[in-house]
């Protein structure tokens, strides 16, 4: 078992506060954002009738690169998540990299839900999307979620395991609405695409965007009670939850709306077909809780990777800093909450969106290469480990590499901007000696 150092400063640490289903509730909030409230649609357009089958073939490549984690995850006690586990098996330079892009992903996919929040807004109130009102939205939802984890990481899960009880159940009652309905009603036959194997790959990629976002809930581990026991089991269940309500629900929608495929609100298109009127507003609230769960989530987890890599020397030290009275990485949570604010008011949705998911596969190909560096080096350290040997490891490498085949480059340069400022940031820090807490146990 290989630990690193103790730091000898004596300054507040953080709480492990967080236990095995409040990481459970963050992982799933990690996880279901706005996305299921379009993707039914987009999958349909992909692949028409075949897009049930589609959503269990993402998520079991999901499965592939969620294992990976899991091992990874069993070893350490930590926070830093990816950026702790790639640093560990490929050195300093690499957990910069992949630390950077992972904060990248976030940050976007935050300041996205962020805008979709307004689009959701505008269901009940008309003007939220004018430049004035959304901006007030924006910096008041932002601000409020913020507050409430500088607070304290008990108020930040208080909220997170509040709206994934909220949501899951808005959505099973969706899917058990839809479900009597089909029952009573004859099936709608939706049109099926002439899909080919890229057709496939595209909706495969977009079903791992919309499973992705876990590793986020692997940041505040140093905040968990038994972080190597508790976080394979949250991953697990999390995807386990996600992939029947995500299945069930493309079944639904691609069952009662005649089109899903051109549908702007799939799911509430569906409501409104079994439940009227009521049916589509309250899948609009469902929306909005969705968004505010998201991001209090991300708000949670994200600000605990960049604690973690000051913690470790790569970042200035204030990142480190703890609030004595809250025993919360503030001085991170109140960057994070000042940039994706500012990713918000200035990106649009599809930027965002797009930046967010090109820099993901990156980083989780690189997980899964860790995998069996890891194994190497310390081969009795995980508590889960990856059935089959080498093979979903290296599985799970294919499947990033196949999938960035597919992603259009056009307007993601600011990744490459991204790589650039990690390795200056490389270049600055090399030369110290990384301390930090113990992050093995």
């Amino acid at each position: 078992m290989v630990t690193e150092p103790r730091s000898s400063k004596k300054s507040p640490q953080l709480v492990r506060a967080i236990g095995r289903w409040s990481m459970v509730a963050l992982a799933l909030n990690s996880i279901l954002g706005s996305g299921i409230f379009g993707l039914p649609s987009a999958v349909a357009a992909l692949v028409g009738s075949a897009s049930t089958t589609v959503v269990l073939l993402g998520g079991a490549s999901s499965a592939v690169i969620i294992a990976c984690y899991a091992e990874l995850a069993s070893q350490f006690t930590a926070s830093g998540g990816t950026y702790l586990y790639v640093r560990h098996a490929f050195g300093r330079l690499a957990g910069l990299q992949v630390g950077w892009l992972m904060l990248l992903s976030r940050l976007t996919a935050c300041a996205a839900a962020a805008n979709l929040l307004v689009a959701y807004l505008g269901e009940f109130w008309p003007r939220a999307a004018d430049p004035l009102p959304r901006t007030a939205v924006i910096l008041c939802f932002i601000g409020a979620v913020t507050v409430a984890n500088v607070r304290g990481v008990a108020a930040g899960m208080r909220m997170s395991n509040a709206a994934i009880v909220a949501k899951i159940s808005a959505l099973a009652v969706v899917c058990i609405a839809g479900l009597l309905y089909l029952a009573q009603h004859a099936r709608l036959t939706p049109a099926s695409s002439p899909a080919g194997p890229g057709t496939w790959l595209d909706a495969v990629l977009l079903l791992l965007f919309a499973f992705g976002g876990y590793e986020a809930a692997l940041n505040p581990m140093g905040e968990a009670q038994q972080p190597r026991r508790d976080a394979p089991f949250a991953l697990f269940a999390a995807l386990a939850i996600l992939v029947v309500v995500y299945a069930l629900l493309q079944w639904i929608v691609t069952a009662v709306v005649p089109d899903p495929a051109h549908s702007a609100r799939p799911l509430a298109d569906a409501a409104r077909v079994f439940a009227g009127h009521f049916g589509a507003q309250f899948i609009a609230a469902t929306a909005l809780v969705s968004v505010y769960g998201y991001v209090g989530a991300n708000m949670l987890t994200v600000p605990r990777s960049m604690f973690a890599l000051a913690e470790g020397g790569d970042f200035p030290r204030p990142f480190a800093a703890v609030h004595a009275g809250f025993r919360t990485p503030y001085v991170a949570i109140l960057v994070f909450a000042v940039a994706v604010t500012g990713f918000s008011l200035l990106g649009t949705f599809t930027w965002n969106v797009t930046l967010s998911a090109v820099a993901r596969l990156f980083y989780y190909g690189a997980t899964c290469a860790a995998v069996p560096v890891m194994r190497a080096r310390h081969a009795r350290a995980a508590l889960f480990r990856v059935p089959g040997g080498p093979l979903l490891p290296i599985l799970g490498v294919l499947i990033c590499l196949t999938l960035l085949t597919r992603v259009d480059f056009s307007e993601s340069s600011i990744v490459l901007v991204t790589c650039g400022i990690a390795l200056a940031n490389w270049f600055a820090v090399r030369r110290t000696r990384r301390s930090g807490p113990q992050d093995r146990g």
